[in-house]
C-alpha cells in the first residue's frame, strides 16, 4: 500500500476560521475545595500543529478550535492551562527540547550529540525572560497534556527529565551540559495524558521515512516501539491516554469511516488505515487489532506504550506509574481539538471532568 500523506489542515484553517461557531456544553460541577494539588497545565500540540505563541492561535486556537478556546475556559474555572509552541514536524527529541527551554526560559539545547548526530545546529531560540509558566521545579510541578505527536512529546520530555541521557553526558562537558540531560527531576512532573497520540506508532505511515529527525520517523511502527524501550514509567507519576475511535467494522471484517464523526479530510486515510495489515520492515506483525482508527492514529497505539505497563481507567482506583487508559472517545483525530464540521463541539466538559480528577488525586 502507499504511503498516507496526513492532511495538512494547517493549509485550510485560514478558511474555516471566518465561520467562528461556538458550540456550548454542559455545565462540569468544580469544586475546589475537594482538591489537593492544583499544578500548572501545559498542552502540547501534535504534527503541523502550534501552539498560542503562534499568530495563527489568534486566528484558530489549536486548543478549542470550533468550540472556542479552550484554555481561556479552563483558567476560568481555576486551572492554569498554557499552550506550548514546538516545531509542526520535528522530532520528538527536538520538540521535548524545546519545550524544555521555554518551561524553564532558556536556550533551547537540541544536545551536543544529538546535533552532531543529525547535522543541525545545537541551540535554537532564546526564551530567557519569556518562560512559558511562572515557576517550575520539584514544588511547583506541572501536569502535561499532549495531543497526537505531542504524545510523544511529553514522553520524550518525561524520560529525559527522569534519567537524562548518557551520550549527551558523556559527549558534553560537564560546566556546558543543559539540566535536561541530566535527569533526577521526574518529580517536576504530577501527571501526562496523551490525546489521541501513536505511542507504538501509526499504519498511517507503511514506508519507513528517510528522514532520521523528525516527527514522521518517530511515528512509523518500527521506530516508536524502539523509542518505548527508552522511555520511562516514573513509579510517583500518574499517566492518562484517551484514545479516540471515529470508524465502524464491517461485514468483512475491515473498518470503514463513520461518516458521523469523521471529518472528511480523514476517511480516505481512515478506510485505508482501517483494511491495512501486514508486518513492518522489521518483523512486527500488525493484525485486525490494528485496524480501527480515528483517521491518523489506530485506536490500539493510542491506549498505552507496549512497554509501559496499563490498565483501564476505574474512577477512584487510579495508581501512579502505570498508564491507565480512559474510555475510547467516539470522535476523530481533532475531535480532542474540538474539530472542524463534524465533531465541532465545545471540549470544555471533557477536561474539566479530567482535570478535575487529577486535581482530586
Amino acid at each position: 500500500m502507499a504511503k498516507i500523506v496526513a492532511f495538512p489542515v494547517s493549509l485550510v484553517l485560514a478558511f474555516f476560521s471566518i465561520f467562528g461557531i461556538y458550540f456550548p456544553c454542559t455545565d462540569v460541577e468544580i469544586d475546589s475545595d475537594e482538591w489537593n494539588t492544583n499544578y500548572s497545565y501545559v498542552f502540547v500540540h501534535g504534527l503541523m500543529g502550534w501552539g498560542e505563541r503562534d499568530p495563527q492561535y489568534k486566528i484558530m486556537p489549536y486548543w478549542g478550535m470550533f468550540g472556542g478556546e479552550l484554555l481561556t475556559k479552563l483558567d476560568k474555572e481555576g486551572f492554569n492551562c498554557y499552550g506550548a509552541s514546538v516545531a509542526p514536524s520535528s522530532s520528538a527529541w527536538d520538540r521535548a527540547c524545546e519545550l524544555y527551554a521555554q518551561l524553564t526560559g532558556t536556550k533551547v539545547d537540541y544536545g551536543k550529540a544529538h546535533s552532531e548526530a543529525h547535522s543541525h545546529e545545537r541551540f535554537g531560540e532564546d526564551f530567557t525572560g519569556k518562560a512559558l509558566i511562572p515557576a517550575f521545579d520539584s514544588k511547583n510541578k506541572i501536569n502535561l497534556l499532549g495531543h497526537s505527536f505531542g504524545g510523544a512529546t511529553i514522553r520524550m520530555f518525561a524520560t529525559l527529565m527522569a534519567k537524562g541521557n548518557e551520550a549527551e553526558i558523556n559527549a558534553t562537558p560537564e560546566d556546558e551540559i543543559s539540566p535536561f540531560f541530566t535527569g533526577g527531576k521526574a518529580d517536576w512532573i504530577y501527571s501526562l495524558t496523551s490525546l489521541a497520540a501513536p505511542h507504538n506508532g501509526t499504519t498511517a505511515y507503511s514506508a519507513p521515512p528517510t528522514e532520521g529527525d523528525s516527527a514522521a520517523y518517530d511515528m512509523y511502527i518500527d521506530n516508536a516501539m524502539a523509542l518505548n524501550k527508552e522511555m520511562v514509567t516514573d513509579a510517583n507519576t500518574y499517566y492518562f491516554s484517551i484514545p479516540c475511535s471515529a470508524t465502524k467494522k464491517t461485514s468483512d471484517g475491515t473498518y470503514k469511516s463513520d461518516n458521523k464523526y469523521m471529518e472528511i479530510l480523514f476517511r480516505s486515510s481512515a478506510d485505508e488505515m482501517g483494511k491495512y495489515t501486514g508486518t513492518t520492515a522489521g518483523g512486527y506483525v500488525f493484525g485486525e487489532e490494528w485496524l480501527e482508527n480515528d483517521g491518523l492514529v489506530n485506536t490500539i497505539s493510542a491506549m498505552a506504550p507496549t512497554s509501559a505497563p496499563s490498565t483501564n481507567y476505574e474512577e477512584g482506583n487510579v495508581l501512579p506509574g502505570i498508564w491507565n487508559i480512559m474510555p475510547t472517545y467516539c470522535g476523530d483525530h481533532m475531535s480532542l481539538q474540538g474539530g472542524f464540521f463534524k465533531t465541532n463541539t465545545d471540549v470544555r466538559e471533557l477536561y474539566l471532568t479530567h482535570l478535575n480528577m487529577i486535581n482530586c488525586l
